[in-house]
């Protein structure tokens, strides 16, 4: 089957698509992008922004939930979670009961409110601003390297109500623990296979095969690229990738750190753009284990998974196949590519 073949193919055909990274495949429908859509509608409020509001335990001087009061910060503020998922102080303990199996874990929750101003998100920022959020990730990573029994750090933002956001004041989080997650797990095992084999970063060779081609790239500067994974799930999924193969956002230079921050400031202005809504996504920064020995087969990337697939109203739901099956999508990442593309 010659290439031209192949992707007329995958334009109009079902077919799975392999996750590298995980070794999981995705389904992909296009044919079933023209179906009429009678489902549910997401309202869309049409939120007043205000700099500032009194009752926001994010702002700054405010009293939060705990009762601690805010700094008069000016920049970026960060500070361990006041309802943390994870606790330093947990002690080691382990349940071996048969088929019932369980094991402490441990770890520290930071919050990063990326901007004093109440109404601003990632996509209001100027790159300037959002280049002082990627100094205080790389601060934030290298200061919870330091303790021993962490093994993982995971940055990452619940933007917008439909992902679950408890608070609107622009602000990410990070878990660092003791173990390593299940999806780290996963791209830690493929990317060690592949290092091992190749000698190679496998997403590095991933990024060159798309440049390449040139069919799901979005954007790229010196350092960066911005593209939809051949693989991805959700509708307008993007990853941001480092061309340089690095291991984890420490080993960014500043010129680096700055680009970096150009892409983030590229890809989430142009998902609001995009169906002009403040558009929602969880976004997330998977990079290497630490505390966990040799960890050169890994390349560091930067995901983001909005929920929206029609337009501002219209949800894509993980339920039913996706739940029982595999993950499946209607638009295909070439079109998804074109139509983020077309915005950026």
């Amino acid at each position: 089957m010659n290439e031209g073949k192949m992707n007329t193919n995958l334009d109009d055909y079902s077919h799975k698509r392999l996750n590298i990274l995980t070794g999981e495949w995705v389904l992909v429908s296009p044919h079933r992008a023209k179906r009429p859509w009678q489902g549910q509608e997401e309202e869309v409020k049409q939120e007043i922004k205000v700099s500032y509001d009194p009752e926001c335990y994010l702002c700054a001087g405010n009293k939060r939930a705990n009762g601690d009061i805010n700094p008069d910060y000016k920049d970026t503020y960060v500070f361990t979670n006041d309802f943390a998922a994870l606790q330093k102080e947990t002690p080691d303990f382990s349940l071996d009961d048969g088929l019932l199996q369980a094991t402490s874990e441990k770890g520290i929750c930071r919050v990063v409110c990326f901007s004093p101003d109440h109404s601003k998100t990632l996509a209001d920022m100027e790159v300037s601003e959002i280049e002082k959020v990627v100094h205080i990730w790389q601060e934030e990573f290298n200061n919870l390297s330091q303790q021993d029994f962490i093994r993982y750090i995971q940055i990452f933002e619940n933007k917008g109500a439909a992902m679950g956001c408890s608070n609107p004041h622009p602000h990410g989080q990070i878990w660092s623990q003791s173990g390593i997650p299940n999806e780290v797990a996963k791209k830690d095992q493929h990317q060690l296979d592949y290092y091992q084999k190749n000698k190679r970063s496998l997403l590095g060779d991933y990024l060159q095969q798309e440049l390449q081609k040139q069919e799901r790239i979005i954007f790229e500067n010196e350092d960066f690229v911005i593209l939809v994974p051949f693989w991805a799930v959700w509708p307008f999924e993007t990853m941001i990738v480092p061309k340089k193969h690095q291991t984890n956002i420490s080993q960014l230079t500043v010129k680096e750190s700055l680009h970096f921050a150009e892409a983030i400031s590229k890809i989430t202005q142009a998902y609001d753009k995009l169906f002009n809504c403040s558009f929602p996504y969880s976004s997330g920064i998977h990079q290497s284990p630490i505390n966990n020995g040799n960890q050169d087969h890994w390349h560091w990337h930067m995901s983001f998974y909005p929920p929206l697939l029609r337009g501002a109203t219209v949800k894509k739901f993980m339920v039913g196949y996706e739940m029982f099956g595999m993950p499946q999508r209607d638009i295909t990442a070439e079109k998804a590519a074109e139509v983020l593309g077309g915005v950026i």
